[in-house]
């Protein structure tokens, strides 16, 4: 059966002209093997993809799928056979031309499934004729990269995928800073308009943080697919241009080069290079060691130690003490609560936290930079009534590590206040204009987005902005005013 379908496919394919369609980065749709035309051998992918249960991948297969049910059937291969013979297709989702366009072909234009494995690939921006954007490459003249997957639950439960980028070599991209190593955010289920992270990370830079990513919207074509609005965000790394610190080599032993620098990430999951022990309220402390990133003895006993002697600190039963302050710099981390409160980000300090300590006896953990604020206002979404500390209340999955504790200390109370009075008189006016120029920036992109991947949330972006806003933010940040401020 398998092998008469195939004879029938062909001798309709070679009956007809070839459907053709001139190489300009973006492919038809039909087009399955990635030769920018549709023809016989789109017949015979779209046949092995029915008969061998190929199944259905958001990315490779979206080609295939000309009546958008999510599956790959006989009413996609009638339609692929029609195009040939010259019937006209459904247009494929494209972009919106507002924002700059990054162009990432694979080698082979092979589908990128793992997130361990990096894929050699090709890459260009245009940058769409947009004032303060410059292009980079060109089809024809394209710089090279390795790209693989990233994240946890964006990775493994949506379709549209983040991803990380190694370049061949450093380069400024859209205005940032030169380097190797970006991340593609998908922003997927954001429903809040898309600034969960854009808006944190300017408030962070508005109050005095040393660095946090930047991050620009850009709209993305993967192997000929528009795949979406994705954020090009810096990665979290040490180096000048972020978090600059003395670089720790791995599998140090000189105990004098131990004690920095490291960037470490407080996290929520097991991994076997973590150091991990027992806090003071019985839960386990997960702390991935970013940079360095492979610990000698020497290395894992120090900085285990460190820790474990600052969660001893935090717990003791005086509140008056100022021990804790010998490990911890209480202005970073007051700064960087402040804005996970401002976003009621419920997993603040449970994964995702990163902290960061120079080298030298007597240097503290800063905590920063910023990352992940995928649960923001992602409780209390039926009253919209966001009066309670991130710490009070948690989804029983989540469990903040030190802040509660650290929370009891008066002088820390009165740090937080201190910097709260300068973020509500200096930063705050700030926001409306921000939100409205990122609405601005990203609407017609996000609508783009919306036509590719119906659930990505991403449609009416101002809309959304204005209803987290009005029914979120403001409301939080009157919430703790109330609880840090003065009197109005």
């Amino acid at each position: 059966m398998k092998t008469a379908q195939h004879i029938l496919c062909l001798t309709l394919a070679l009956l007809t002209s070839l459907a053709t369609v001139a190489q300009r980065g973006l492919r038809p749709r039909g087009d399955v093997n990635c030769d920018w035309t549709v023809n016989i051998g789109d017949v015979n992918a779209i046949i092995d993809a029915i008969f061998n249960d190929t199944p259905y991948h958001s990315l490779y297969t979206y080609a295939l799928d000309i009546n958008g049910d999510h599956d790959i059937n006989i009413t996609d291969l009638n339609a692929v056979i029609g195009a040939i013979m010259g019937d006209e297709l459904p247009p494929m989702p494209t972009y919106s031309g507002t924002r700059p366009v990054l162009y990432i072909n694979t080698d082979g234009y092979r589908d990128i499934v793992s997130k361990e494995d990096y894929l050699n690939a090709q890459w260009w921006i245009d940058a769409m004729g947009i004032d303060g954007y410059q292009s980079i490459g060109s089809a024809d003249a394209p710089l090279m990269m390795q790209i693989k997957g990233r994240g946890n639950a964006t990775w493994t439960m949506h379709d549209k995928k983040p991803f990380r980028l190694k370049l061949s070599k450093d380069v400024a991209m859209l205005g940032m800073p030169s380097n190797k190593h970006w991340v593609l955010i998908s922003g997927t289920d954001y429903w809040i308009g898309q600034f969960n992270d854009a808006l944190p990370h300017e408030i962070g830079r508005l109050m005095g943080m040393s660095w946090n990513p930047r991050q620009e919207p850009v709209e993305v074509v993967l192997n000929g697919q528009y795949i979406g609005m994705y954020f090009l965000t810096e990665k979290i790394r040490v180096d000048d241009n972020r978090v600059n610190i003395t670089k720790q080599r791995d599998n140090e032993t000189d105990s004098t080069k131990v004690t920095g620098g490291w960037l470490m990430e407080i996290d929520n999951y097991y991994e076997p290079n973590q150091i991990a022990f027992t806090e003071g309220n019985g839960w386990v402390f997960w702390a991935t060691p970013q940079s360095p990133e492979e610990l000698s003895d020497v290395q894992r006993a120090y900085m285990t130690d460190f820790l474990m002697q600052a969660d001893s600190a935090i717990y003791c039963e005086d509140k008056s003490s100022t021990e804790w302050e010998k490990y911890i710099d209480m202005d970073s981390l007051a700064i960087f609560y402040i804005i996970q409160e401002i976003m009621d980000n419920i997993e603040a300090f449970h994964g995702s936290c990163y902290f960061h300590k120079e080298r030298g006896d007597s240097t503290k953990l800063i905590f920063g930079p910023l990352w992940d604020f995928g649960g923001s206002f992602s409780r209390y979404t039926s009253t919209y009534e966001f009066d309670h500390f991130i710490y009070d209340e948690p989804p029983s999955y989540v469990h903040l590590r030190w802040i509660a504790e650290i929370a009891k200390f008066p002088r820390f109370q009165e740090c937080v206040r201190q910097h709260w009075q300068r973020f509500y008189t200096d930063v705050y006016p700030q926001m409306d204009q921000f939100l409205k120029e990122f609405g601005d920036k990203t609407e017609a992109a996000g609508n783009s987005d919306y036509n590719r991947w119906p659930k990505s949330e991403c449609d009416n972006i101002k809309n959304r902005i204005n209803f987290t806003r009005n029914h979120c933010l403001n409301k939080k940040i009157a919430w703790l005013n109330s609880q840090w401020g003065k009197a109005e």
